[in-house]
């Protein structure tokens, strides 16, 4: 029984021995997370377009309403409404009749006035060499002169009415003064037209080719736009030239493309802002007035602009923000602020980034700022775990 005690002890005091060089091993360091795996674009400033977007509204460019201008009776409506009339082509007709009796009765006169202006000038020429030989008066010689000039003047008067009353008939026959299309008719056949009164108004005819397109820039807009071309931000066309392209309600894109011919040079009192109108063709009469389009402005170009996509840009508490990977490689913080969109992908940067810059587009969410992180080419990771999965099916 003495000897076991030894043993044991022994056996204890290794065993604590074990225990304790155990304790005095360090614990291993955890595993360090790779660099995520990020793609960059390298800011070069370039020249862009410099396109601006108006809600416009299309209008004729010339509508004329089509007016009696003598009265009478409505004989017949001549055209189909709503159709497109040709310059020229009959409208309305009013009876003829009255007009017809007027102009022979004015012919009538007028062939009066020139027998007694002819009868005026027989006699002015027997007085003459009669007087002249003192045969007859002074006071016969002013006589038969004065009625050859009241002959004279009756004969301009009665040719006046002759003319008059061609004009008034010529009136009954109502044609189109433009190519367009024509509204309903606002009277119907056999009503009386008075030409003194707000009835004598029957259509309007409005040409669509070329159609107008109007919209307008507000006070504020026009003291950006001077802004930037003060800081030599925008160079706008020479000779104002601008070009507008439309787009209509449902997206499409208007196949021909206009220009501006008019700047109202006075604001509005009412909107602050100041009209603009575009003239554009419309051939197949595509457009019709009153139509709401969207008018995009063309021309001017922004020169050194900065351009990155749309999915470097971050929203942050304090405004937009980017990634920027410096020289180290380390990822960092850079606020900015964004102007207008380049397409559906890009956007403009105003502020914040220079040339040379390497903005993080791919990975932004996996980018720590102030951590290191590595710059692959567009695409390579899911490239590179196609390939992974790839390697293992054929395992």
């Amino acid at each position: 029984m003495d000897s076991a005690l030894p043993i044991r002890s022994v056996l204890a005091v290794a065993a604590l021995a074990v225990a304790l060089a155990g304790c005095s091993k360090q614990a291993p360091p955890a595993p360090q997370r790779p660099a995520p795996e990020v793609s960059v674009v390298t800011i070069r400033p370039q020249t862009i377009p410099f396109v601006v977007s108006y809600v416009a509204q299309t209008e004729s460019s010339r509508q004329v309403d089509i007016v009696a201008r003598v009265s009478g009776f409505l004989d017949k409506i001549a055209y189909r409404e709503g159709d497109l009339v040709r310059e020229g082509q009959l409208l309305f007709q009013l009876d003829p009749k009255p007009f017809q009796a007027q102009l022979e009765a004015a012919r009538g006169e007028l062939q009066a006035q020139q027998a007694r202006l002819k009868t005026a000038g027989a006699t002015l020429a027997r007085v003459k060499p009669l007087a002249a030989q003192n045969a007859l008066s002074q006071a016969d010689l002013d006589k038969a002169q004065g009625e050859f000039d009241t002959a004279t003047a009756a004969v301009f008067a009665a040719q006046a009415k002759v003319t008059e009353a061609q004009l008034n008939l010529g009136y009954v026959t109502i044609r189109s003064p433009v190519t367009g299309l024509a509204s309903r008719a606002l009277q119907r056949e056999g009503a009386f037209l008075n030409a003194q009164s707000a009835d004598s108004k029957l259509t309007y005819v409005a040409a669509i080719d070329p159609i107008w397109v109007t919209f307008s820039v507000s006070q504020n807009q026009t003291a950006k736009l001077r802004d930037m071309v003060a800081k030599n931000q925008l160079v706008v066309p020479k000779h104002q030239q601008y070009e507008v392209d439309l787009v209509l309600s449902d997206g499409a894109k208007y196949p021909h493309t206009g220009k501006i011919s008019f700047a109202d040079p006075s604001f509005s009192q009412d909107t602050g802002s100041f009209m603009v109108r575009a003239v554009l063709p419309n051939p197949k009469m595509e457009l019709r007035p009153g139509m709401f389009v969207t008018a995009f402005v063309r021309g001017a170009s922004r020169p050194d602009a900065i351009v990155v996509p749309q999915l470097a840009v971050q929203q942050g508490s304090n405004g937009h923000l980017v990634y920027v990977v410096n020289e180290a490689g380390v990822a960092e913080v850079r606020p900015v602020v964004v102007g207008d969109y380049i397409g559906e992908k890009d956007i403009v940067v105003t502020a914040g980034l220079h040339a040379g810059d390497r903005v993080v587009v791919d990975g932004v969410l996996k980018v720590v700022p102030g951590r290191p992180v590595k710059i692959v080419e567009a695409g390579a990771p899911a490239a590179a775990q196609a390939a992974g999965k790839a390697g293992e099916a054929k395992k």
